[in-house]
């Protein structure tokens, strides 16, 4: 594949994985069957396609860099191949009734804007197995303290961190490390709100406020009374004295039902 390929693109985000035992535990990791439908993203020369068609009854693979089609298809030629943004595909007419698994060495800059892609609107895959950022996948997982992203996440999935990726697993090698994130996807959220994009929207207002105490913060977001915000933390059972970062789940989903109206009266 070194030798074969068209050079990678920078502002593509083109790693390619050239480690074949890293390759096989990418693939045996997916826990991909005969029955499963697979979507690839970002399949490049088909490093990981060309194992995903023996393996899964139907492979969808995504490439938007053109150049990378023709090996694509000679390497996986039982996949159907889609040259096309990610971002701007219609997953759903593809995957109408969901439940297929997303697979793929995705480039590092997409990861944000592919999972909310993904998860937010059903239909909703079974699972993403997903070659990310090291501290992206850590930060999934709330590894390393809580932010949005773990919130967004966790109310979606259960994601676990498999394995690492050094550097030079990869062709040109990252300046980071990656890891393989694997997310079971929840067959409801982990919050019952009733607009779930005004609830994230919620969380991204609060975590603009992530080194302050939360009392503090939901005055300032709701533009209420202090002493009133202060009252709401208690009946919550919440310390106002937290931060962002140390709330769960339930803890999030509590204080959006509390001040979740306020915040958006305030913002008008």
């Amino acid at each position: 594949m070194r030798d074969r390929s068209p050079r990678p693109i920078k502002r593509l985000g083109q790693h390619f994985l050239v480690d074949e035992e890293l390759r096989d535990r990418v693939l045996a990791a997916a826990g991909i069957t005969g029955d499963d439908e697979v979507l690839e993203v970002g399949s490049g020369p088909g490093t990981l396609t060309a194992g995903l068609v023996r393996i899964a009854r139907r492979v969808v693979a995504v490439e938007l860099d053109g150049r990378q089609l023709p090996e694509l298809r000679e390497a996986a030629p039982g996949a159907e191949v889609v040259s096309a943004d990610i971002l701007k595909l219609d997953v759903a007419a593809l995957f109408p009734e969901g439940g297929q698994i997303v697979v793929g060495n995705i480039p590092y800059y997409l990861t944000g804007a592919l999972i909310e892609k993904l998860l937010q609107e059903p239909p909703r895959p079974r699972r993403l197995s997903l070659v990310v950022q090291r501290e992206v996948a850590q930060r999934w997982c709330g590894l390393s303290g809580w932010s949005l992203a773990t919130v967004a996440v966790q109310t979606l999935a259960k994601p676990r961190i498999e394995f690492e990726l050094p550097p030079e697993a990869f062709e040109p090698p990252p300046e980071v490390h990656s890891a393989l994130a694997v997310l079971e996807v929840r067959e409801r959220p982990a919050v019952t709100v009733p607009d779930l994009g005004r609830f994230f929207r919620f969380v991204e207002v609060v975590f603009q406020f992530r080194r302050k105490q939360l009392g503090g913060s939901l005055v300032r977001i709701t533009g209420g009374d202090r002493g009133r915000v202060l009252t709401r933390f208690e009946d919550l059972g919440i310390d106002p004295q937290r931060r962002a970062e140390t709330l769960s789940l339930a803890e999030w989903e509590a204080m959006f039902g509390a001040f979740g109206e306020d915040q958006a009266a305030a913002r008008g």
